[in-house]
């Protein structure tokens, strides 16, 4: 867009908004010469029952657009334009000066384009001053840039030229955000990402930038390092996709109940992408805050547990116990298995822990011995706080798999297999066979 104005000022100021073309799509295409290309394939397809209607067009795609006007801009990109100052007259125009405001809902910032502090500015006849202005928009709605020129007429009059150009600043993503808790003070975030533009564009960065109180482990990479997504991560309008975090307590945080009640803030999400045509644009989300863990009195977790396990074999795995109440607590930890006629494993704990003072906590191991294959959970745990005679049942304590004594770290069994043969003196011999487990 530009405007002059030379009937009444001796300047024009001009006013162009820097951006990419669009893409548009071709209308009817007219051809008038025999020679034309879609002309002769007309005459190829003209007697094929298969071919579709107007097929001689098929091969015509897109042609870009120069800008019409300053039209829209998102969020995050950023703004640019050319302001141009032209003296159209034929004696020069002194006391110039060009100040340029970006004026949206809440704000007034200060786009100086020329500033000349030790003397004034004089354009001689047919000169030029121009400038080029940047800014990243970071607020929605309109936007007006008001450009104001400044000069001294020949009669040593100071005039004024104002010109206001209205635009629009639309949001490009819809982010939408779930937390889940987890155990062992773990929160997952799952982070959903729609294009909400009329275009398509490739997420170039999507990333969790963690508080102080969290560390951030971003789960959308392969163990190989390859991301779960393609190497472009292109959004069509209206697509999305989703991104998956774990988020920790550091130690020194987690160990203090109080200040991981406090800590509510996890971090913030930081998102680059580029459109079609390379435009770059970036947002970064509020604080978002992690859903309040629920704790009682009293804390249990499993810190040192193996995942498999040898049926008839010990099975040691260590808790940590906290007192997260406001009064000590003197806890009577007991694990029963007589009373489960059905109980997959063997074995029972009784014992008392030392006192725990607000905030303290306390580790010991469990030990049980598995009885049958699967999937076993050890459960019940009875706790009994013995000062002030409160029970706490954990219902699940950890959960175990169960393998055959026979199976093998790198996921093999050993079997004995008796193989006949034809030879009579070796129908009876013996053979070891591996079997890969799938």
């Amino acid at each position: 867009m530009n405007s002059a104005d030379t009937e009444t000022h001796l300047l024009a100021l001009k006013v162009m908004r820097l951006t990419r073309p669009t893409l548009v799509g071709l209308g009817p295409i007219v051809t008038c010469e025999p020679k034309d290309l879609p002309q002769s394939f007309n005459r190829l397809v003209e007697f094929d029952g298969i071919a579709r209607t107007c097929a001689e067009a098929l091969g015509a795609g897109q042609t870009m657009l120069l800008p019409q006007s300053f039209g829209n801009i998102y969020l995050g990109e950023t703004f640019s334009s050319y302001i141009c100052v032209h003296n159209c007259t034929t004696h020069p125009v002194e006391g110039v000066s060009v100040k340029v405001d970006l004026q949206s809902n809440t704000s007034r910032i200060n786009l100086l384009m020329h500033e000349n502090k030790k003397s004034s500015v004089v354009l001689t006849a047919d000169e030029t001053l121009d400038d080029v202005i940047r800014y990243e928009v970071k607020e929605i709605g309109t936007h007006i840039l008001v450009c104001e020129v400044n000069y001294t007429s020949p009669a040593g009059f100071a005039q004024s030229l104002r010109k206001f150009f209205k635009f629009q600043v639309l949001k490009p993503l819809d982010v939408k955000t779930k937390f889940y808790n987890a155990e062992m003070d773990e929160i997952y975030l799952e982070a959903q990402i729609q294009n909400v533009t009329t275009g398509p564009f490739c997420l170039e960065k999507v990333e969790l930038d963690s508080s102080e109180q969290y560390t951030v482990t971003s789960l959308n990479t392969l163990p190989n390092g390859e991301s779960v997504f393609t190497s472009k991560n292109m959004l069509q309008p209206n697509n999305s996709c989703q991104f998956l975090y774990c988020i920790k307590p550091k130690p020194e945080v987690a160990k203090d109940i109080k200040t991981l009640r406090e800590a509510n803030n996890v971090g913030k999400l930081d998102i680059v992408w580029r459109s079609n045509f390379g435009e770059k644009g970036r947002l970064q989300t509020s604080q978002l805050q992690r859903l309040p863990f629920e704790y009682k009195d009293l804390r249990l977790e499993v810190i040192d547990a193996e995942n498999i396990v040898k049926i008839g074999t010990i099975f040691t795995f260590k808790c940590r116990v906290t007192n997260t109440a406001e009064h000590a607590m003197k806890l009577h930890i007991t694990l029963e298995t007589k009373a489960f006629a059905d109980c997959p494993y063997t074995g029972s704990a009784d014992f008392v822990l030392d006192v725990l003072q607000p905030g303290q906590l306390a580790e010991f191991p469990l030990t049980i011995c598995p009885s049958k294959l699967g999937l076993i959970k050890v459960s019940p745990l009875l706790i009994v706080d013995t000062l002030k005679n409160e029970q706490f049942l954990i219902t699940k304590v950890v959960e175990v798999f169960v393998v055959d004594a026979d199976y093998h770290q790198d996921g093999t069994f050993l079997l004995n297999k008796l193989i006949r043969y034809e030879n009579p003196i070796d129908s009876l011999m013996q053979k070891q066979i591996q079997l890969q487990v799938v």
